[in-house]
């Protein structure tokens, strides 16, 4: 039987457990191999939005691959940015 109330609220998710997902995924990308912390994960609608700053291209890459595969069926977003951490090419002058 279907009526008004057994119908998900509009913009709510027909997942309802998503808050544990991403709860989950956090946790696997702070304790898994990659250790890391600097990633937010945020639920925008039925997406899903990752956003921080990581040491290499490799990490980002390996950041959206395990949380495709942990959201399935939720579009993923990444504005993950990769830190810029090679050697300057001039020396920094101090007065």
């Amino acid at each position: 039987m279907s009526g008004p109330g057994t119908q998900p609220a509009p913009g709510t998710g027909s997942t309802p457990n998503l808050d544990y997902v991403v709860a989950h995924l956090t946790d696997h990308l702070a304790a898994g191999p990659l250790g890391e912390l600097g990633v937010r994960i945020e639920i925008r609608g039925e997406a899903i939005l990752l956003t921080g700053t990581v040491p290499s291209a490799q990490c980002r890459d390996d950041i959206l691959r395990t949380a495709r595969a942990e959201l399935l069926g939720h579009p993923v977003h990444c504005d993950i940015v990769v830190a810029d951490n090679a050697t300057p090419d001039h020396a920094e002058e101090v007065e």
